[in-house]
């Protein structure tokens, strides 16, 4: 059934406070923040390099996609999965998504041996994910709805009666107009436009 289907991920809604968590000397400051690409990944990253050029290491996490998700996990010079999967780690067990966290260390002369750096890392994570607000939000699809101008109040009344979203539309003698529709109504909206007469409608990817 349509209506089974899971259409709800947990993402956070805003860039978190930044955290400080301190072991032997060394400083370790948690970030997290919402993203949906790699490229606002790269971003964020060169903007804390920035801010903590004179750091030793800034380690993160991220996953991203709701149905089919993708996650990378990078220690950037500390031992192998001693800082980015306990990072990692976190994002899951707070069983989020489109979300990026990053922990930089600065080395304050004492060495942590790999289970502090794994304890260190997770720790610093987990506060960073504690000081977002984390949200619910749907999974969504787009439809592209094509017509006559002469079939605009048609169109409308659908789009009112079914309470969506317009994203975008163009009204001209042949008019487009993109809906965002909840997953779980998918298929009901689909034949609702499909079964309407000269009206067309396409799933856009």
């Amino acid at each position: 059934m349509i209506s089974d289907l899971k259409d709800t991920y947990k993402t956070i809604s805003a860039a978190s406070e930044e955290v400080l968590f301190k072991e032997k000397n060394s400083k370790f400051f948690g970030y997290s923040f919402p993203v949906t690409s790699e490229i606002q990944v790269k971003e964020i990253l060169d903007q804390l390099k920035k801010k903590h050029f004179s750091a030793r290491h800034w380690c993160y996490a991220y996953q991203l996609g709701t149905e089919k998700t993708v996650f990378r996990a990078n220690d950037d010079g500390e031992p192998n999965n001693s800082a980015g999967m306990p990072i990692y780690g976190q994002i899951q067990s707070f069983e989020l998504t489109n979300v990026l966290v990053v922990v930089v260390r600065y080395f304050g002369g004492v060495k942590l041996g790999v289970g502090g750096l794994i304890s260190a890392y997770k720790t610093t994570a987990q506060m960073a994910l504690q000081e977002a607000q984390i949200i619910e939000k749907t999974v969504d699809v787009h439809f592209l709805v094509k017509f006559d101008y002469k079939n605009i109040n048609k169109v409308m009344r659908i789009i009112r009666e079914k309470n969506l979203t317009v994203v975008s539309q163009k009204m001209e003698m042949d008019c487009e107009i993109e809906i965002c529709v909840r997953k779980k109504f998918k298929e009901n909206v689909y034949g609702i436009f499909n079964n309407a007469f000269e009206i067309d409608i396409q799933l856009m990817e």
